[in-house]
């Protein structure tokens, strides 16, 4: 699961974007220079072809950054959406703007807390939409377009909602760098997208899954380098505490669950997001990188506390984003249900 030359001139190029700018400011660097929101996009519609393993590199050094940029809301889930739709009417309409980054996209999918399909009550009748979607991701402000997952007169469907007419209300979030809202539909008029929903969710849900799991990576990463540093450089009875032993076994056991969990988000994203390696990607980062932030604060000790450091922010991420797409018990769960496996009575 190497990657190719191509592939790390990208790291480098995303890494070096994310140094010079930061927080929402990279985004217009990204998308212009680097063409991040365009990856991939299919190069009829105005991208570059790529796939989930540039997607990954792309995810990882927002992920080491901490980066609030829209890419998981709009490249991610709205600009997905739109291709596993295969609507080339829509997609040749909407695409464009969301590869260059002029628009920003949104997928209005969860309800009530719950991401399964099972938990979906909004429902279109006669083209109007009435519902309320909770936990959509957006960016900065209100979306250019607006993709919704609702029940129609066939099942769930993938519709297109003009912003204006439907009502956002922020969400207060424990990760603030990620913006959520509750969106509310009262008679919005929907235009259909794609009838097959069910499928179209699947493809997002393990896309998402995947890219997600690439950042939590890249953020574990890097809280694992910052709390390696730390316990080199922080001295008491004469010693850094790195060497004592208890700190050591500590760090290694974060080392090999990173580890780990890097592998299988690897694993995913050379699939193409296969749905198996997606969940399984999914459950094992979300773990980790709670783990490692967890640890990261216990062993900063004082300083691992103080808005001043990084420690908290970190966090507050991998907390969030445990619950984005599921938490890793329902993960582990499609994972099981997938491999015939049932519970131990």
């Amino acid at each position: 699961m190497n990657f190719t030359s191509e592939q790390d001139e990208l790291r480098s190029a995303v890494g070096a974007v994310l140094t010079r700018h930061e927080g929402a400011a990279a985004w217009g660097p990204l998308t212009e220079a680097v063409g991040a929101a365009g990856l991939g996009v299919p190069e009829e519609y105005g991208g570059y072809g790529g796939g989930t393993v540039e997607t990954y590199v792309v995810m990882e050094e927002l992920g080491r950054a901490l980066s609030p940029v829209p890419y998981l809301a709009s490249t991610v889930l709205a600009t997905q959406a739109l291709v596993a739709s295969g609507n080339a009417r829509a997609c040749a309409e909407l695409l464009p703007e969301l590869a260059d980054g002029t628009a920003v996209g949104a997928l209005a999918w969860a309800e009530n807390g719950s991401w399964e399909p099972e938990a979906m009550n909004a429902r279109v009748r006669a083209g109007r939409l009435t519902g309320v979607k909770d936990h959509v991701l957006t960016g900065p402000g209100r979306p250019d377009t607006l993709l919704v997952l609702a029940r129609g007169d066939d099942g769930p469907a993938l519709y297109q909602v003009r912003d204006a007419q439907a009502e956002f209300t922020p969400l207060p979030t424990m990760d603030q760098t990620r913006p959520q809202a509750r969106v509310t539909f009262d008679g919005s008029p929907a235009k259909l997208l794609a009838a097959d929903g069910e499928r179209v969710l699947s493809r997002v849900r393990d896309l998402a899954c995947t890219a997600l799991a690439a950042e939590q990576t890249g953020a574990a990463t890097r809280a694992l380098a910052d709390t390696i540093q730390y316990a080199k450089d922080r001295v008491q009875f004469g010693r850094p505490i790195g060497s004592f032993q208890a700190v050591k076994h500590r760090i290694a056991d974060l080392h090999v669950q990173l580890e780990a969990a890097r592998s299988l988000a690897l694993a995913a994203a050379h699939s193409n997001a296969a749905p198996h390696l997606a969940a399984a990607a999914k459950a094992a980062c979300s773990q980790a990188y709670t783990h490692i932030a967890g640890e990261m604060i216990q062993l900063h000790g004082g300083i691992g506390i103080t808005w001043e450091h990084a420690a908290h922010r970190h966090l507050k991420r991998a907390h969030a984003g445990r619950h984005l797409f599921g938490t890793p018990s329902a993960h582990r769960q499609r994972l099981a249900d997938r491999l015939g496996l049932t519970p131990v009575a």
